[in-house]
């Protein structure tokens, strides 16, 4: 595909600077980028490539000044990630609707509801009641259980496995591996020592506008729901379990696990590895550090929390300060006693 100044300046409300017909067929970074490609400027780190970059057009911020020529044509823009980020999406948009079409072999039960422009790739696999509506991609090896549903426009990456039961929304995209819908962990030990499972009867509710990273588990529910609502973005390698709720644009990062029947409000950030035990719930607009384990609930919205077991961030990092100081605190400590012990003795 190729794309002009003009017609890039337009998608993302820019200022051309330079030659408007100049086209681009790829994108690159500023530092390697090649004639014919776009790049952008966004970080100072990278400014002293602006002058030297070979990129036919760069996106740069409205507030940058240029302290030597530029040979390439600039887009001028408030913020050029932002603005960035805008243009590939679009890209990526326009790729899509290009794919369209059922590749074969892929098995699609005869009470399953296909909508209108979607992809279904090779080696697929829709169950009974599926429903996948208009615009949706379900790509090569994924595994559509009985009664799933797939929203408008949402994207199903390789090998993603979707349980019976489980519904997606719009505007998803949940990437390759994922598992959604697997059964939670629910077992009860017995008088006799054995351990007995508890049926896992529940599903996976995802709301619209959710994200969901590579190898990512989110268990069903026992009864009830396991719900991801609006917007949430959750990255590579996370397990949620049964009956968690996690709230709308909240943000969780590799590897981090969060417990059985826990809620997580909205506008949340949690770290990566952080771990959330179970049947808790954390206020919105909390920011949970990486590695911190939490083991009780907080109420108070916006509050920083770190550690194992985590609590107040300030608290934390003071706490952190004192242990480091532990050392010579003991030689100090020691020195008193011994300082002491001569007062007493000389009276």
């Amino acid at each position: 595909m190729q794309f002009s100044a003009a017609q890039i300046a337009m998608i993302i409300n820019g200022k051309v600077e330079g030659n408007a017909d100049i086209a681009v067929t790829s994108f690159g970074k500023i530092e390697e980028a090649r004639e014919g490609q776009l790049a952008f400027l966004a970080n100072p780190k990278y400014e002293k490539f602006l002058y030297s970059s070979n990129a036919s057009i760069i996106i740069i911020n409205e507030a940058q000044e240029l302290k030597e020529p530029v040979s390439a044509t600039l887009i001028k823009v408030p913020d050029a990630y932002s603005a960035f980020a805008v243009l590939l999406d679009k890209y990526q948009q326009i790729q899509q609707q290009q794919l369209k079409g059922i590749q074969e072999p892929a098995y699609i039960d005869a009470t399953a509801k296909v909508g209108d422009n979607v992809f279904i790739g090779a080696f697929a696999y829709l169950g009974e009641k599926v429903i996948v509506a208009d615009g949706a991609k379900i790509y090569p090896n994924v595994y559509l259980g009985d009664n799933a549903q797939v929203g408008e426009n949402s994207i199903i990456h390789p090998g993603v496995k979707i349980y019976h039961d489980c519904i997606i929304g719009k505007n998803v995209i949940i990437h390759a591996g994922a598992v959604i819908g697997s059964d939670g962990f629910g077992f009860a030990p017995q008088a006799d020592g054995n351990i007995k499972k508890v049926p896992q009867i529940g599903n996976v509710v995802i709301e619209d506008n959710v994200e969901i990273g590579a190898n990512t588990t989110i268990d069903r529910a026992t009864i009830g729901s396991t719900i991801i609502k609006n917007g949430a973005k959750i990255d590579n390698l996370v397990q949620i379990a049964h009956n968690v709720e996690v709230g709308s644009s909240t943000l969780i990062a590799a590897q981090a696990g969060i417990s059985g029947s826990t809620k997580v409000g909205n506008a949340v950030v949690i770290g990566g590895q952080a771990g959330l035990a179970g049947h808790i719930s954390i206020a919105n607009n909390m920011k949970i550090n990486g590695q911190s384990g939490v083991n009780r609930s907080f109420k108070e919205e916006g509050l920083i929390i770190s550690g194992t077991n985590a609590y107040e961030y300030s608290k934390a990092m003071r706490s952190m300060a004192i242990a480091r100081n532990l050392p010579e605190l003991e030689k100090r400590v020691t020195e008193l006693e011994k300082l002491l012990k001569e007062m007493i003795e000389k009276k």
